[in-house]
């Protein structure tokens, strides 16, 4: 009888002990869910932000060129639109070197035009359009090529852009440099509070991505036509901006 009740007693015991140690386990499961990514030791810290500016030259441009018309029929708008085009990407390919990749058509549209007369519609003839987009990746030629596409007669020239082709060097200069910024801001911020500075707890960025410049050399028409001779327009690329701003947190010791 008395072997019965110590072992009730330790039955007991353990079982006390079993809530104990489950009630243990779901509180540091708890904990371990309340604090995923960080630290569940509170951290005292400091959140600094830094800038980084690098200037660029622009190496590439891109320009859209096209040729609309208007003729009786579709047979007819469609050759004339064509004959113009296609003699402007035979010139790009063979006089301006320019890869078949660097030529894209961006837009080839017909339109049927109207005439109203008396609340009636009539139909006067076809419109065709056609554009393509151009990378230059020697700049000194985009004159020339503008040049050239006046003397083709095309009316649709336009949306000169100049861009860095491949900014990834750039930005990673403009990231060293903001970092490096936050970090002078933040050991002088340091040295002022009396404490010092441990590692990165967190970093972030925002970019300011290079802007294309623009050129607009549109023309209309009429001018397009002219077969009088005109000067190449002059055009020049500039230089273009990156900026990084960098928001670091250091840990404080």
């Amino acid at each position: 009888m008395q072997q019965h009740k110590i072992i009730s007693i330790l039955l007991g015991i353990l079982a006390v002990a079993g809530v104990i140690y489950l009630g243990v386990l779901s509180r540091n499961a708890m904990k371990t869910y309340d604090y995923i990514g960080i630290s569940a030791e509170q951290r005292h810290s400091i959140t600094i932000t830094g800038e980084g500016k690098v200037v660029g030259v622009p190496d590439i441009a891109k320009i859209q060129l096209g040729y609309n018309i208007e003729k009786k029929t579709v047979a007819e708008a469609q050759k004339d639109n064509t004959d113009k085009m296609n003699a402007l990407i035979d010139k790009l390919k063979k006089d301006f070197k320019i890869d078949a990749k660097d030529i894209q058509t961006t837009n080839y549209n017909i339109y049927p035009q109207y005439d109203w007369s008396n609340n009636r519609q009539t139909l006067r003839g076809y419109q065709v359009s056609q554009n393509v987009s151009i990378k230059v990746r020697e700049i000194d030629k985009v004159s020339s090529i503008l040049d050239s596409a006046g003397q083709l007669d095309l009316n649709q020239v336009g949306s000169l852009a100049f861009e860095i082709d491949n900014p990834e060097n750039l930005k990673q200069q403009a990231r060293e440099l903001a970092i490096k910024a936050a970090k002078e801001k933040a050991e002088a911020l340091a040295k002022i509070a009396g404490v010092k500075l441990g590692k990165i707890i967190s970093f972030s960025e925002s970019i300011n991505e290079p802007s294309s410049i623009y050129r607009d050399y549109g023309m209309g028409a009429e001018k397009a036509m002219s077969s009088v001779a005109v000067p190449a327009p002059q055009v020049e690329a500039g230089s273009t901006e990156i900026i990084i701003n960098a928001i670091v947190e250091y840990e404080i010791l």
